[in-house]
């Protein structure tokens, strides 16, 4: 007899496609625990690096599957295991074989808070649903999202790489950095998504110049640049919430207006409405009276015509009588 054997295969002949952006998901978990391998090393250079490469492959993944077409559900919950791993556990490794270890359990208990919640805010951004009234939204996160959190509690750490300045108490410094950014994780303090920026055509041409002076300075000063681009991200916060609240206070006023008009609609047709029901009552009130005239003439009639008959019979009868 033949047995039914089931070949094990690592792609879906469905959709083949979605190879790619997973491998990309992987190679970023690869590097998130390579960094804490670097780190028990004391090579905290390269922790650093290897988190911003894990940063990168986290904003490539989710572009390739939508470019090719290739989005699954199995690449959804991947990506966010991966961002926990990379941008949650890693980093606050990271910092606590650096510096905040001296502080005991206090510096372990930071380490929990800030992975939890890392955790609680991916959870609430897969369950994040946007109306289609306000899909201006999209625009905005809810909190830090985890890639710029932990580019935000490594600032410490790139600052000392940096040689821009040397600091004493880094532990207590960096505990401080580390509890602010868990709070503004879970907060709900409005942020750019820079993930949806759209750039016109004819502006591709400076975007790309941009990138190629960032990745410079990137080259020869890369702790030096990592450091800025996090200040101008931290300046990019207040920013954020002012324009969320203008676009917000705007699209409200939006919306009071459409529902004023429809109120008035509403009420325009519902005085239509009365007024065809009060035309429809007058015609059948007058269909009535009509009826009523015509039942009372027919009747008068009837009357009129029963006393002539009834007069002709007396006259009948005296007639008789006088013969």
């Amino acid at each position: 007899m033949l047995e039914n054997k089931k070949e094990f295969k690592l792609i879906s002949k469905k959709n083949p496609r979605s190879l790619l952006p997973n491998t990309l998901t992987i190679f970023g978990v690869c590097l998130g625990l390579s960094s804490i391998k670097f780190a028990l090393d004391t090579n905290y250079a390269m922790s650093v690096i290897a988190i911003g490469f894990a940063a990168i492959l986290d904003t490539l993944d989710g572009r390739v599957a939508r470019l090719i077409k290739a989005t699954s559900k199995v690449g959804k919950e991947l990506d966010s295991l991966t961002d926990v791993i990379s941008f949650g556990v890693a980093p606050s490794f990271v910092m606590y074989f650096w510096t905040i270890n001296e502080i005991g359990k206090i510096g372990w208990m930071l380490v929990l808070i800030y992975t939890v919640c890392c955790a609680l805010r991916l959870a609430r951004f897969n369950l994040t649903v946007v109306e289609e009234t306000e899909t201006w939204k999209i625009n905005f996160f809810e909190g830090i999202p985890s890639p710029a959190a932990a580019g935000l509690i490594l600032l410490p750490l790139i600052l000392n790489l940096s040689d821009l300045v040397q600091f004493e108490n880094t532990a207590i410094i960096s505990s401080i950095v580390i509890l602010m950014v868990s709070i503004l994780m879970v907060s709900k303090i409005p942020t750019y998504s820079l993930k949806r920026i759209l750039i016109p055509r004819h502006l591709t041409i400076f975007l790309l110049l941009g990138i190629g002076i960032y990745l410079s300075l990137l080259i020869f000063y890369i702790f030096k640049t990592l450091f800025f681009s996090g200040l101008i991200y931290i300046l990019l916060i207040p920013i954020s919430y002012l324009h969320y609240r203008y676009i917000n206070k705007k699209s409200m006023t939006i919306v009071k207006e459409k529902e004023e008009e429809q109120k008035e609609l509403d009420d325009l047709y519902a005085k239509l409405l009365d007024i065809e029901e009060a035309s429809r009552y007058r015609r059948l009130h007058r269909r009535r009276h009509c009826r009523h005239r015509v039942r009372e003439k027919g009747d008068a009639r009837r009357r009129q015509h029963r006393t002539g008959n009834g007069a002709a019979v007396c006259g009948f009868r005296a007639l008789a009588r006088r013969t």
